[in-house]
């Protein structure tokens, strides 16, 4: 008599994936919530650990401990609950209306009100950031890396305007890309926002006007 052979279990590679990205999330978001409430030096990774159900290795393995994590934590703000995980900023639903938009004009508008609300969601990383790095060299390679990834974005953006004759002709790219870099700078949306008691959406409309007025041509300013 001949012994039937149970077939071996296929690995299921999908749901091991889901459980890691799970996994992921809940600490990113654990990480999150304390970094804004207690700081970063006052924010251990067990307690980390203890709020997402994890163990202090995992956060070593996922994030290559506190500072990369606290990187993670960044960009998962920054990409907010419209962008999952991992999907590059050009391929948000908001980035992907501004680089088909035609309009100069109008390009800048979309791209005022996209990086409004990206301020307002780390503002209070932001601060968390600015008091550690001074103090933790491998928090400010972290904050390197994270300006790095910022001037990348604000480059491709000053490009999209070049390629559609958006830009002053007196106005070279380079600088184009200093300019931009200055007005929509985090620590000017704080001045604004966070000391001056703007609104967002008074934010957002300055930006708009300032970034129109100072590259593009006078007949494109104007709307």
């Amino acid at each position: 008599m001949s012994m039937g052979v149970n077939p071996r279990r296929r690995y299921d590679a999908s749901r091991r994936q889901a459980q890691a990205a799970q996994t992921r999330s809940d600490v990113v978001t654990a990480g999150r919530k304390l970094f804004e409430q207690h700081g970063y030096s006052g924010t251990t990774l067990a307690a980390i650990a203890r709020s997402a159900g994890v163990s202090v290795e995992t956060i070593y393995r996922s994030f290559d401990g506190k500072a990369g994590l606290f990187r993670a934590v960044v960009e998962d703000a920054v990409a907010g609950d419209a962008a999952p995980a991992g999907v590059p900023v050009q391929d948000w639903p908001e980035s992907k209306a501004v680089i088909a938009e035609p309009n100069p004009r109008r390009k800048i508008e979309l791209y005022a009100s996209l990086q409004s609300g990206i301020h307002a969601r780390i503002a209070p990383l932001m601060r968390v950031l600015v008091e550690a790095s001074a103090s933790d060299p491998t928090l400010a390679e972290a904050t390197h890396q994270l300006e790095q990834l910022r001037l990348a974005g604000i480059a491709r953006f000053v490009g999209l305007l070049a390629d559609q004759g958006g830009l002053r002709t007196d106005l070279p790219a380079g600088e184009a890309i200093d300019v931009v870099w200055a007005l929509n700078s985090h620590a000017v949306h704080d001045l604004l926002v966070n000391r001056r008691r703007w609104t967002s959406e008074r934010y957002r409309d300055w930006l708009a006007d300032m970034l129109a007025r100072s590259l593009l041509p006078d007949d494109l300013a104007a709307g």
